[in-house]
């Protein structure tokens, strides 16, 4: 194996009591360096290292795939072992969607939502990519103040401070935190959502089962989801007709879509600035 997959490999085997074999780089990872690890005992497992990464990032990563699998209702991967160095999970078989895949994902992810959450927020803080998320649910704990105080207001001020937005921007957030209460549909217990539910975050094994991966979890709004899987390309019908089966929609769910991109739309602007700016200025010129 290559000399820079030796810390990793030497960190995999300390956390599983095992001699490591062989590294595989995966792609696909936006942080990180993300390896299919091969044991002398013949297992394979998926590793991700803890270099370069905030110090809490890969605990709090474990805490929340635990936390969504214990809602036995979407899949899941193990989590087999996680340190200060290494988070060890079960490896996953890459393969390619069937004409099932998006049923089963809306299915899934309605069972997870409907699994619910104590309050909107969680009970340590978290991180999207590298970028800090406050979870401290507020007071009164409603989805509305949860969303603007612990999502966009900080996002809002680490775009500003990269020059990544115009400086209108915090004007209209104020403005649309004026108006979220009626544009934010009809209220609703916060669901157990994944948070950072991109299509690369849907991992596709071997028999064409849909895996969730990467969590940002919290209690939230479960259209948040629906939002981040509609903003870099969509799942086909069969998603959300299989979705309304298990757990229904309030009506105009769809036309909040664009509405909840606004967070993603923001941490991108901070993490990668470019054109994501001037999308999140269109979409407080949209609803604010």
């Amino acid at each position: 194996m290559a000399d820079r997959g030796q810390p990793l490999a030497a960190a995999v085997g300390a956390a599983l009591a095992a001699e490591v074999t062989d590294l595989a780089p995966v792609p696909g990872g936006c942080i990180g360096d993300a390896r299919r690890v091969t044991l002398a005992d013949g297992r394979v497992v998926f590793a991700k290292s803890a270099a370069g990464l905030p110090p809490a990032l890969l605990a709090v990563e474990a805490e929340g795939l635990r936390w969504l699998a214990a809602a036995d209702a979407a899949r899941i991967p193990a989590v087999l072992a996680q340190t200060a160095d290494v988070l060890v999970l079960e490896w996953i078989e890459p393969g390619r969607p069937t004409a099932r895949t998006d049923e089963t994902l809306g299915r899934d992810l309605a069972r997870l939502h409907a699994a619910g959450a104590d309050a909107f927020g969680w009970h340590r803080d978290g991180f999207i990519g590298r970028l800090p998320q406050r979870n401290t649910p507020p007071e009164p704990s409603d989805w509305p103040g949860f969303w603007i105080t612990r999502r966009i207001e900080p996002l809002v001020r680490m775009a500003r401070d990269r020059g990544s937005v115009d400086e209108r921007v915090p004007a209209l957030v104020e403005r649309l935190a004026a108006r979220l209460p009626e544009l934010a549909g009809p209220a609703e217990p916060p669901a157990r959502v994944h948070g950072d539910l991109w299509s690369g975050n849907v991992h596709v094994d071997a028999d064409g089962q849909p895996w969730l991966v990467d969590p940002a979890a919290y209690g939230g709004h479960r259209e948040v989801d629906l939002a981040m899987l509609h903003l870099f390309g969509s799942p086909g019908p069969a998603f959300a007709a299989a979705y309304e089966e298990v757990h229904p929609l309030a009506d105009g769910w769809r036309d909040r879509l664009r509405l909840w991109q606004l967070e993603p739309l923001l941490t991108h602007a901070v993490m990668f600035g470019g054109s994501y700016g001037a999308s999140v200025r269109a979409v407080l010129d949209r609803y604010a």
